[in-house]
């Protein structure tokens, strides 16, 4: 499986991005992806994930009624909508796939597949 985020870039406080995540090769062996974030010093971080066969999805708190994980099953994309922007949003994102159970779709060990990183910078 190939992941490939796209999206990133850099906007003003208050501001909106879409994050992409095209996934090609042998998808119908994953169960779920997730959008992780790290920024510079920090830990990698869940921010939400979604269910393929069911669509539930996860968000965490810190991005709860401002992010918004949606996929699209033609295209084997899964976005991530990204509203009111705060500058502690400022990181590089990644997408990533996982064949195991969704139970463990909240931790990075739970994931196979990962994308490149796609920087989103968030100015004050």
């Amino acid at each position: 499986v190939q992941l490939q985020a796209s999206g990133g870039g850099l906007e003003q406080a208050g501001g909106s991005l879409r994050l992409s995540c095209a996934a090609s090769g042998r998808t119908f062996s994953t169960h779920f992806m997730g959008w992780f974030r790290q920024a510079p010093g920090k830990e990698r971080e869940i921010v939400a994930t979604i269910r393929w066969s069911l669509g539930m999805t996860w968000y965490a708190d810190s991005v709860k009624g401002r992010f918004t994980i949606s996929r699209d099953d033609a295209k084997n994309t899964v976005y991530l909508q990204m509203n009111s922007l705060k500058p502690e949003d400022t990181a590089v994102y990644y997408c990533a796939a996982g064949g195991s159970s969704y139970v463990y779709s909240r931790s990075p060990q739970g994931y196979d597949y990962w994308g490149q990183g796609t920087e989103v910078t968030v100015s004050s």
